[in-house]
């Protein structure tokens, strides 16, 4: 039986021969043993290193990009404060104006007070010389009209003064009773 096996096995070309088994399965283990000791690992190293290097690729892109965020953020919170800086430097630029407006205004009208108050002093000034001229020519006119009336001459300094003092009295007490 083994001998027809073997006569059939020897007729058959999809069986292989059994010394080619043991040695192909040998050479199988061989290499198995070869790949499995010598190439699996450092295939293992090989991938492990992509692995960690892409992982780290992607952990700094990630960190980047969280970076890039906080940037992002940091900037804009800047360009807030920075807006609300300006807000309010232009809120107290106006509320200076304002107040230096005023302050001019006020000087202004304290400078128009005083050249008023000025003008005041200076036309009582003027009026008090006009009045004592004016009252100097009555004086003189009055003199000249009473030497005419009188007759005589009031040439006499001093009693001249007195005549036209109590003139200028009299005429001074009758307008005050009329008003």
């Amino acid at each position: 039986m083994i001998l027809t096996a073997v006569a059939a096995a020897e007729s058959n070309p999809l069986l292989p021969h059994p010394a080619e088994m043991a040695i192909g399965g040998f050479a199988f283990l061989l290499v198995l043993f070869f790949v499995g000791k010598l190439l699996v690992p450092r295939i293992q190293k090989t991938l492990e290193e992509r692995t960690a290097a892409i992982e780290g690729g992607i952990q700094k892109a990630q960190d980047a990009q969280a970076e890039a965020q906080a940037m992002l953020a940091q900037y804009k919170e800047q360009l807030a404060e920075a807006r609300h800086e300006a807000s309010r430097l232009r809120e107290e630029a106006r509320e200076q104006g304002a107040q230096i407006k005023a302050e001019l205004r006020e000087e202004a009208q304290a400078e128009a007070r005083r050249l008023i108050e000025a003008a005041h002093a200076q036309i009582e000034a003027d009026r008090q010389q006009a009045f004592a001229q004016l009252r100097a020519e009555i004086g003189r006119l009055s003199t000249d009209l009473a030497g005419r009336i009188v007759g005589e001459s009031l040439e006499d300094e001093a009693r001249q003064r007195r005549t036209v003092d109590r003139f200028l009295e009299e005429l001074e007490s009758s307008s005050a009773a009329v008003r």
